[in-house]
């Protein structure tokens, strides 16, 4: 166990290996209550949290969802969020516990004008995400009317839950929101069915096998989206402004930023956040933003931000390790297939 966000958090119970191999072969479940969680209401509920992000939310349907960022005013990132249309007037969005407070500050600070309400609902309920191959099955016809992204009401062993098809893990699966008195039964009702639990160990080494970025490491406030691999979800077409939208769009097709790119290391060598990346003269090139073990592929892998002429993929670039340059292979990511 360690501190994290001001929770608590398991690094394994098994084993990171087992753990990676449980969600990739069968069903794992995750304790991720600590993720931030909130409802707006009101008649600008859209219009609002349209200001606020680049995706096109008027594409939703009710019960439909999206991955998206917030900007700031220079085009950065604030954070990374999912946000779920229940109604016209009603959204959920979910966010990281690592960013709590800034977001809470963030929503809050951009009410002026509309008609909206912040229900923050992170202490109220629980979060528990299943993931797997396995998992939708848990959930029986739930599966059959909902797509990825979809989110709506149904059960687990009699209790109550919603249940949103998305994950971190490249794997199919839901996240299953529950009244916090529950959450202890909804955990031990799921292992009881044989679903394996998971720490953050196989959460970060699944989440950097399927190139999912994380908030602190891909992207920043200081990050241009584009150089995150976020540039599929700014809709270059959305009619409505949003915080930032001219700063951000001068990373659109901008050879000058950094892309971020997969790495392959030879064999176990690990390259880990903030190592250098060289050419094979000693040059900096950029830098890991995130690094881990596959399990896998039974090799290290990366995500690494590099200079645009070093990150055509088969390139081989240098990884600083203590000290030692390790060769590394610039890949297509992510490095494994995902839903």
């Amino acid at each position: 166990m360690v501190p994290f966000a001001g929770w608590e958090m398991p690094v394994q119970y098994a084993g990171v290996i087992a753990e990676v191999n449980a969600v990739r072969t069968g069903v794992g479940i995750f304790d991720v209550s600590h993720m931030g969680r909130m409802i707006v209401r009101g008649s600008d509920t859209l219009a609002y949290l349209q200001s606020l992000v680049p995706s096109d939310l008027s594409r939703l349907k009710d019960d439909g969802g999206c991955y998206t960022f917030l900007p700031n005013e220079n085009g950065g990132v604030v954070d990374d969020i999912i946000v779920y249309r229940r109604t016209e007037n009603e959204f959920w969005v979910v966010f990281n516990a690592g960013c709590l407070d800034k977001d809470r500050a963030w929503f809050q600070g951009h009410t002026a004008g509309f008609d909206v309400v912040i229900d923050d609902i992170t202490e109220r309920t629980g979060l528990l995400a299943v993931q797997g191959p396995a998992a939708m099955a848990l959930l029986g016809d739930f599966v059959d009317s909902h797509a990825r992204f979809g989110i709506g009401e149904t059960t687990f062993a009699g209790i109550a839950i919603t249940a949103a098809r998305t994950g971190y893990t490249g794997e199919d699966g839901f996240e299953a929101f529950v009244a916090v008195e529950h959450l202890e039964q909804l955990w031990t009702a799921f292992t009881d069915a044989g679903v394996v639990p998971c720490g953050l160990g196989a959460r970060d080494a699944l989440r950097l096998e399927a190139a999912y970025p994380l908030y602190g490491h891909e992207m920043d406030d200081e990050v241009n989206p584009f150089s995150a691999r976020l540039g599929w979800v700014i809709h270059k077409k959305k009619a409505a402004d949003y915080v930032g939208r001219a700063n951000v769009e001068t990373g659109r097709g901008n050879a000058s930023i950094p892309a971020l790119v997969g790495l392959l290391m030879d064999g176990k060598h690990i390259a880990r956040d903030g190592y250098p990346v060289q050419d094979e003269a000693g040059n900096s090139i950029g830098h890991v933003t995130s690094g881990t073990y596959s399990p896998i592929l039974q090799k290290g892998v990366a995500l690494a931000r590099l200079t645009r002429t070093h990150s055509e993929i088969g390139t081989t670039v240098y990884v600083v390790i203590r000290d030692k340059a390790m060769p590394a292979i610039v890949s297509d990511a992510p490095f494994v297939p995902t839903i």
